[in-house]
């Protein structure tokens, strides 16, 4: 991906426009069973032009003919969709069929309705992969020719993006036999096979390097050769080349930079250990200015791969060497995986709540606060204007009976709420406790340095506990960030792991201000607030010591704090049963 930015970065700064774009005809399609807004929409842009190009506008006139007509047309720029035609969903199923079934995904869909009220537009944008929603009387010419312009540009994009994807694939395809003993020479072959369908054109070319030491030398080697150029193939000195062939090559070393003419285009690169390189092509056409920059790209990238093939035998030398070391971060992986899936499942789990509270908060929790601030106001001018106190009565009741429904929304939320952040599991399995505290420290070692602080870490290695890896490594790094949160600038957090019998003991020790009688009575609530400020602008404990509590419950342990007294730090004691020596 990073060599498609590159492309499309370089394609974008070019001043002028890319000659296979800059007279061509867009084709849109409007799909819409009310002929009048076929010809209203004809007559809108009938003077439509972008940067130079026209509208060729292709209709439909109801959803089985837009199947059709989009089957037909795969080259069609956009698409202005109406979505009530022979059912209430006609246009819906269209987009379904033209991103799913004729896997259409560049086509740009502005949908268009007279009854917004029948597809509500936010689960339209959510649910299908539309570029726009506009209801049809606020459609005008103006923001038609705006729409319309917005679309075409991004379907302009996503068409450079496939060009320049196509080459890009190839050069992937290509890697793995970088690292055959002969890839040398199937490279040169491949960069000139991956040049003609980067450029989507017949050309022929030739490919030559020549060695760091053969700089003064007159000598190199062809490597490849392709189209009119084939007959050099098996050729491995530049003396069997044609004189004016070997002249131009000779001249690119010497010259030692890209250079483009009508039909011809001399690539030239160096590599990083001193080789040139240099690619003769011979193209049907011109190139355009975003066939050049797609080349400057992809020559940029080659003296990497060539380097590559001359450093295959000592990586092959080196690759046995790392084979341990390999098998190891493999397990790490393996391990941070499961981490990165627990995560997902909790930030799924998060976000799938905030979207209900938004939701919530948006529509039902808006309804009874309209009710309180309207009823109030009628309340201001029924006192204002002396009314009877029945009436006034009246208004306060339904203050009351709104303020009530809202209190219970909001219990519900907090319910829900409390419901999903201790809906928790474990699945016990042999775990090197120390070993993952020493995980979790480095993992939050950034954090520490941040305030100029210390993590000591000691404890015995290879000794098994039976728990949940996941839930534990949770429990720990909780304990761990509130260490750092509430220790001062330059302070020193230790962790230790202790065996006490048949039991697993983790202590984390800070040097923050320690824990009130207060705090230590109401610690591991829900909810619950220190009386302790955490340093440095962070925030305070909700959740976290609760949830901790909870893991530890689960595990048949507990979990205990002590302080010796303000501000001389405070201890955390996990202690985990039923360990057992690997």
């Amino acid at each position: 991906m990073a060599e498609q930015d590159d492309v499309l970065q370089l394609i974008d700064d070019t001043e002028s426009p890319p000659e296979d774009s800059s007279a061509r005809k867009w084709k849109i399609a409007v799909i819409d069973d009310d002929h009048a807004v076929h010809e209203g929409t004809r007559f809108a842009l009938s003077d439509y032009n972008l940067n130079g190009s026209t509208l060729e506008i292709l209709s439909a006139y109801s959803a089985a003919e837009g199947r059709t007509l989009m089957r037909d047309n795969p080259d069609i720029a956009a698409v202005l969709l109406d979505v009530i035609m022979e059912t209430d969903v006609a246009g819906l199923e269209l987009v379904e069929y033209i991103r799913n079934e004729i896997k259409n995904e560049t086509v740009r869909i502005i949908l268009r309705t007279g009854q917004p009220g029948q597809a509500p537009e936010r689960r339209v944008i959510v649910q299908y992969d539309i570029n726009d929603y506009k209801a049809k009387t606020e459609l005008t010419a103006d923001k038609l020719f705006t729409s319309l312009t917005a679309a075409l540009r991004s379907y302009q994009q996503l068409e450079r993006m496939v060009q320049t994807r196509r080459g890009l694939e190839i050069i992937i395809d290509a890697a793995s036999t970088l690292y055959d003993f002969k890839s040398m020479q199937r490279l040169a072959e491949g960069v000139l096979t991956q040049l003609a369908s980067l450029l989507n054109v017949d050309c022929a070319g030739i490919l030559v390097l020549r060695d760091n030491g053969n700089a003064a030398a007159a000598d190199f080697s062809v490597l490849a050769c392709s189209g009119c150029y084939s007959r050099f193939i098996g050729t491995t000195s530049s003396k069997s080349l044609d004189p004016d062939l070997r002249q131009m090559v000779e001249a690119a070393f010497q010259r030692r930079k890209n250079e483009f003419a009508d039909h011809r285009s001399v690539l030239y690169l160096r590599t990083g250990s001193g080789r040139e390189v240099v690619v003769l092509l011979q193209a049907e056409r011109p190139l355009s200015d975003t066939d050049r920059a797609l080349v400057e790209i992809f020559s940029s990238r080659l003296s990497i791969a060539f380097d590559n093939v001359i450093l295959y035998r000592q990586l092959h030398e080196a690759n046995t060497q790392l084979e341990d070391r390999v098998a190891q971060r493999t397990r790490a992986l393996m391990q941070a995986n499961r981490r990165l899936s627990a995560q997902w499942l909790r930030l799924q789990r998060a976000n799938g709540f905030k979207n209900e509270i938004l939701g919530t908060v948006a529509h039902d929790l808006k309804n009874p606060l309209g009710v309180i601030l309207g009823r109030t106001e009628m309340l201001t001018e029924l006192i204002g204007a002396g009314s009877s106190k029945e009436s006034i009565t009246a208004q306060v009741d339904h203050i009351r009976d709104a303020t009530k429904r809202l209190t219970s929304m909001v219990d519900h939320l907090i319910s829900d709420a409390m419901a999903d952040a201790f809906d928790i599991t474990i699945r016990r399995e042999p775990v090197d406790v120390a070993a993952l505290v020493n995980e979790v420290s480095e993992a939050n070692l950034p954090s520490a340095i941040n305030k100029q602080q210390s993590i000591a870490v000691s404890g015995p290695q290879h000794f098994v506990t039976m728990c949940d890896a996941d839930r534990i490594r949770e429990a720990i790094d909780n304990l761990l960030s509130n260490a750092i949160k509430y220790s001062p600038i330059g302070g020193k957090i230790t962790v230790t792991v202790s065996h006490e019998g048949e039991n697993t003991v983790i202590r984390i020790a800070d040097q923050g201000p320690g824990l009130s009688p207060e705090d230590l009575g109401r610690l591991f609530g829900r909810f619950q607030r220190l009386s302790a400020k955490p340093t440095a602008g962070e925030s305070s404990t909700g959740l976290g010591l609760s949830i901790v509590k909870r893991i530890i419950d689960m595990h048949g342990g507990h979990v205990t704090a002590e302080s010796p007294g303000p501000g001389q730090g405070s201890t955390f004691t996990v202690t985990l049963p039923a360990t057992e020596p690997s």
